[in-house]
Order: structure tokens, then C-alpha cells, then sequence
């Protein structure tokens, strides 16, 4: 059986990608996902079915000299037009961008390649991925997959729950929230899941990968979720906004917006800080939301960013704060943190047996990473993420994944559980390293010491660069 992301493999999608543009190319290749699977739920399709293009008829046409692309645009708009836009099949033709003679290789190529093996999903996660690397720089990158999967196990979605990702980018939080309840019943899932993005293109993408997997969702159209207070409350909301976004508005007057009752408004330049409390306000009575936030928003000292920390201690939303190895992500080397809020940590079924109101777990995973295989990038370990999900478990009084219920104790340099009076008495500071540091007991690596100043220094390096484009746009309005 074929490695389905061999290189051979991925030069194609590249030089699709050259070709075209990484969306369009994405695009195309899920399309094509979508057929094979269909075809695989389908194995009595014939060649000439009369309901329109199938996928063995693509394979065939592939084998002669006639041009691909024409052919290969036809099938996608037929079969996805009515899959994404039942009510609007016609602006279908606007998700498949046009194919031609030039790229004819490229797509034979990869119509063989998908149609030799009976699991496609390693070509989509890595399209994904190559999609987000090429557009990461402008801030539209997604969440990497061992990164979505602690997320939504921290979450710990129950089935039919409302889920909402406020900036769902590929909508691959979605995705693994499905995933996490599918596994967790056995049974397909009765999730109510809702995403919203800014970028049309964005939504067509999550659109795309949500369908080929079956999934159900409420994408509706593009919208800046920052503008508006959500309408509704959620059980669930999991979110990766863009680090450090410099600028962000409101519709809403600051005096008017249940976002930030009785504080001032977050500051217009970190946007961080104005996701925090958007996703606050859309939690429903015993609502939790997990998001990553760069470490800026557990440290800020502006007078506006340690009002915001106060606010969300003192409202006692704050449930745990783990601090992630640097480099998680291939466009910046800022180190960030997993954020978790709750708006009850009492005692109460599909969360836990243990009162946690008036505390704050944090967690030290700077050292929880390894390479990526034949790269430079970094992720998360799987032992790493494990050992935060258990301490979660452990810390909530709830059960692990064996059933078993585990004894929570703070551990000198990974965890620590303090009071919101000991937080306090910090500044409202939440950086997990100032309460979980690293112990030196003479046994560390001077490597590992030498490697995370090198990765705190990139991020310095990056946040002064943004703030030096922040100060010239200031003086470029004067």
C-alpha cells in the first residue's frame, strides 16, 4: 500500500498550489477527497450513473489523453454545490476555481495517488496543514492536530452540547469535537456546532472539511466576531484567535457592551484581550472554554490588561492556565499558553467530584515537545499532552480514561493549585512558570536551558518587532 503522504505525493499538491494559489489547490484536493469517500460509501456507483460524474468515471478519463481539468471541475461542482449550498447549488461554481491545460499532470497524478488507498485522511490533515503554513504570516494559520485534541479533551464536550468556535479557520476544532464525542459513546454524535470566521475563502475550506467527514454544521456567513456580543450562550467554545492581532473593533458602544460591564474597554491593540472576555460572555450557566492565548496575556502590565485578569479571577471564570513548549507553530516562535474558564468548578456531573471554586490550576508543559520528523518545527508530545489531561482529571476529581479516579498533588515544576487571594498578591499575573517553575536539581540539560532562551528570545524579538510597526502606525495617524 501506497504512503499516501509520500513525497511524491506532496510535490504534487505543491505544484498544484504554484499553479494555482494554496487555496484553490486545497480546495481542489479535498474535493477530490470527497469523491473518493463517497465512492467508498458508495462501492456500486457505475461509470455511467446518470445522477451525474462519479469518481470511477474520473479514474477512467484519467488513463486517456483527454484534458483532466474541465472534467475534474464538473464532478466537484456537481457533487459539492448541493453538499455545501442546498438552497444556492449555482454558487457552487465559485468554490471550484477553473483547471487548466497546465495542471493536467498534477491532477492525474493525484486522482491515481488518492485512488490507491482506502484511508485518504493523512492527504487532507496534511493539506490543511501546508494550506495554513503558506497563509500563516497574514494570521489565518489553524490549529495543529495535537494541539486540537488536548484542546477539546480539556474541553471534555458531552453529546449535544453547543459548541462554537468564534474563529474556526479550517473548522478544525469542530472537527475533533465530533471526533472526541464519537469516541467517548461510540455513537454518532448530537452535537449543536457553530463556527464563524472573517475570511469567505476560510469558510469555503471549513465547508469542504467538515462535509467530507460527514460533519454538520452551522458556518453561516463571514462575520468579524469581535464586532458583536454572541446572541446565545454555549456549552463549549474553543477558539485559536491570531496572536498578538494589533488592532480589533466593536460595533457596540464600550459603555453598552456586555462584554466588559462596568471596566474599561480591552485596549484596541491587543485583541487578545478583547477574545478573552467575548468568549466569557458566551458561556452558558456551567459553560467551559478552552483557547490559546500568546503568553503576553498572562503577563501584560498595562493597567487595562491586569483590570481584564482581575475581572475574570474575581468572577472566579479562570479554571487552569498551562504553559505550552515554544515553536508550536511553523510562522512564530512566541511561547503561548492553554487557557481553560468555567463558570462553575463546583461539584456537578461531566466535569467533576471536586470544588475548585476560588482556584486556579496551573501547569508547566514548557518541556513537553520533540522534533517533527525530518524538520525544524516542534509539537506537542503525546506523553506531554497526557500528562496534562491527567493532572486536569485529577485536579477536577474526575475520571481518566481507564475509569479510574486519580489524587490530585502539585508537583515542583509542573503543577501548582493556588487560591485566587495567592494570584492576588502577583498582580493577577496567570504565567504558569510563576507558580509551577522549573526546580534545578542539577540534573538539567544545558541544552534544554539553552534552547528555551533561544525561543523566549525569538519571541521577544517578535513582539518588538509588532510593537514597532504598532508605534508607526500611531505616528504615521498624527
Amino acid at each position: 500500500m501506497e504512503d499516501l503522504v509520500s513525497p511524491r505525493v506532496r510535490q504534487l499538491v505543491h505544484r498544484l498550489a504554484s499553479r494555482l494559489n494554496p487555496q484553490d489547490a486545497c480546495r481542489v484536493v479535498i474535493g477530490l477527497v470527497y469523491l473518493r469517500i463517497r465512492a467508498q460509501a458508495e462501492p456500486l456507483e457505475g461509470l455511467d450513473r446518470p445522477e451525474g460524474p462519479t469518481w470511477p468515471w474520473l479514474v477512467e478519463l484519467g488513463k486517456t489523453s483527454q484534458q483532466l481539468g474541465p472534467h475534474v471541475r464538473k464532478a466537484l461542482i456537481h457533487w459539492l454545490s448541493p453538499a455545501l449550498m442546498p438552497a444556492d447549488a449555482e454558487a457552487g461554481r465559485d468554490l471550484v476555481p477553473r483547471l487548466p491545460a497546465t495542471v493536467d499532470e498534477d491532477l492525474r497524478g493525484l486522482v491515481r495517488a488518492i485512488d490507491k488507498v482506502d484511508r485518504v485522511g493523512d492527504l487532507l490533515e496534511q493539506c490543511l496543514r501546508d494550506l495554513s503554513d503558506s497563509q500563516a504570516k497574514g494570521g489565518h494559520y489553524f490549529t495543529p492536530r495535537d494541539l486540537g485534541t488536548l484542546m477539546v479533551a480539556a474541553a471534555a464536550p458531552q453529546d449535544r452540547h453547543q459548541v462554537l468556535d468564534p474563529v474556526c479557520g479550517s473548522a478544525g476544532l469542530l472537527v475533533e469535537a465530533d471526533r472526541y464525542v464519537r469516541e467517548q459513546t461510540g455513537l454518532k454524535p448530537s452535537l449543536g456546532l457553530t463556527g464563524r470566521d472573517l475570511h469567505a475563502g476560510t469558510l469555503q475550506i471549513a465547508q469542504l472539511n467538515l462535509s467530507v467527514r460527514g460533519i454538520q454544521a452551522d458556518l453561516g456567513t463571514p462575520i468579524d466576531s469581535l464586532a458583536q456580543p454572541s446572541s446565545r450562550t454555549y456549552d463549549i467554545v474553543l477558539a485559536n484567535p491570531p496572536f498578538n492581532d494589533p488592532s480589533w473593533g466593536s460595533e457596540v458602544s464600550a459603555l453598552e457592551d456586555p462584554r466588559w460591564p462596568g471596566m474599561p474597554p480591552p485596549p484596541r491593540d491587543r485583541a487578545g484581550f478583547a477574545w478573552m472576555l467575548h468568549i466569557a460572555h458566551a458561556l452558558a450557566p456551567r459553560g467551559r472554554a478552552v483557547f490559546l492565548m500568546a503568553d503576553g496575556a498572562a503577563t501584560g502590565v498595562r493597567p487595562a490588561e491586569q483590570a481584564i485578569r482581575q475581572h475574570l479571577i474575581r468572577e472566579d471564570l479562570v479554571e487552569a492556565v498551562v504553559a505550552l513548549p515554544p515553536g508550536l507553530f511553523s510562522h512564530t516562535r512566541i511561547s503561548c499558553c492553554l487557557w481553560v474558564l468555567n463558570r462553575d468548578k463546583s461539584p456537578h456531573r461531566g466535569w467533576g467530584d471536586t470544588d475548585r471554586r476560588g482556584s486556579v490550576l496551573f501547569i508547566n508543559a514548557r518541556r513537553a515537545k520533540e522534533r517533527v520528523p525530518d524538520t525544524r518545527q516542534w509539537r506537542l508530545t503525546t506523553d506531554g499532552a497526557a500528562r496534562v489531561l491527567r493532572t486536569l482529571a485529577a485536579w477536577r476529581g474526575s475520571a481518566l480514561a481507564d475509569g479510574a479516579h486519580g489524587h490530585y498533588e502539585d508537583e515542583p515544576g509542573w503543577c501548582r493549585s493556588r487560591a485566587a487571594e495567592d494570584i492576588a498578591q502577583l498582580d493577577y499575573g496567570l504565567l504558569p512558570l510563576a507558580y509551577a517553575s522549573e526546580q534545578d536539581d542539577g540534573n538539567d540539560s544545558e541544552l534544554w536551558r539553552i534552547d528555551d532562551l533561544k525561543q523566549e528570545l525569538y519571541g521577544k524579538l517578535e513582539e518588538a518587532h509588532q510593537l514597532d510597526l504598532d508605534l508607526r502606525r500611531m505616528l504615521d495617524a498624527l
